[in-house]
């Protein structure tokens, strides 16, 4: 078959499929604010596969990582407001941000819109498998008989905030190090570098299951089904009540309204069908449909939590 026909009936099925206009006219593109391999890369990547065989166009993932995603987030803020590029939007980039930065050159509340939700994830706190505390309480133990001298990395809003505030909440002192990538945190936790990192599940999964690293707790509403011999964090902190990290999509505010809500319906069917729930699932996250409205108000409730939480763990704003 002539190429030419070959695109011609690509087009009509599309059209048949009832694809609008502008998922048509040219490829789609998600840009990840933070570099590949973590829990947002590989649930934009999954996504971009059901995009893919949804509109017949080309979905690409493009991560621009550094500044706390601050970087990424100004590039979509800048883009077309037509739905060809899209945002994978994160606890850091939504939630935790506008409360470090005094001079955040975005608001996620003006210049955004989300669209579509991963649902909410969960939290591994790891360390070495060598590592001398064999539990939580041990851990917080040596952390009090040695205060400042336990270093936990941090490579973005939300691994830092979680540790700070897991630090002022079990009554002990850690010293945070910042990384430009998850990546390099793991590298140098698992080189005894630092001690321990706080991370959602979908980063840490493959650490936890080879061995390189021992998930010394986790939080989560329940424990995960995946390891449930690991305990919570809120068994030994019961104040520490901070949410999992979120993953979502977002556009410019100015994108259509149509175009958001066919974007929401594709992203709803997205979280529900095979492999992404599956995977989603797997990595300990709660994927449910949600509405345009209830990801607005979610947004705005959860802002407010995570103000808060600066606030008690006792972070300056940058």
């Amino acid at each position: 078959m002539r190429r030419r026909q070959w695109l011609q009936l690509l087009a009509a099925a599309v059209l048949a499929s009832g694809v609008p206009a502008w998922a048509q006219d040219k490829p789609i593109q998600i840009i990840v604010p933070f570099g590949p391999g973590g829990s947002g890369d590989i649930s934009a990547r999954l996504l971009a596969e059901f995009l893919t065989k949804k509109t017949g166009r080309t979905v690409v993932v493009d991560n621009r990582p550094g500044a706390s995603g601050i970087i990424g987030v100004g590039a979509v803020r800048n883009a077309p407001a037509d739905g060809s590029v899209l945002l994978l939007a994160t606890t850091s980039t939504h939630l935790a941000n506008p409360s470090l930065f005094r001079n955040l050159p975005y608001d996620p509340g003006e210049d955004f819109r989300l669209v579509g939700s991963f649902g909410p994830g969960s939290t591994y706190m790891l360390v070495r498998p060598d590592a001398p505390y064999k539990d939580l309480p041990a851990f917080i133990e040596a952390a009090k008989g040695r205060p400042g001298t336990i270093n936990y990395g941090y490579f973005n809003a939300t691994s830092q905030v979680t540790g700070a505030l897991f630090a002022h909440e079990a009554g002990i002192e850690l010293t945070g190090i910042p990384y430009k990538q998850v990546g390099q945190a793991m590298a140098d936790l698992i080189a005894g570098q630092i001690q321990v990192v706080f991370t959602d599940t979908v980063q840490g999964d493959g650490f936890v299951s080879s061995g390189q690293l021992r998930a010394l707790a986790a939080h989560s509403d329940t424990r995960l089904e995946r390891f449930p011999d690991v305990p919570l964090i809120g068994e030994s902190v019961p104040d520490f009540t901070i949410r999992g990290g979120f993953l979502g999509i977002a556009v410019p505010t100015a994108t259509p309204l149509e175009t958001q809500q066919t974007l929401n319906q594709w992203i709803n069917e997205a979280i529900t069908t095979e492999p992404l729930h599956a995977r989603l699932r797997e990595f300990a996250f709660a994927p449910e449909e949600v509405t345009l409205d209830e990801l607005a108000r979610f947004e705005r409730e959860e802002r407010e939590k995570w103000k808060q939480y600066v606030e008690i763990a006792g972070i300056e704003p940058q």
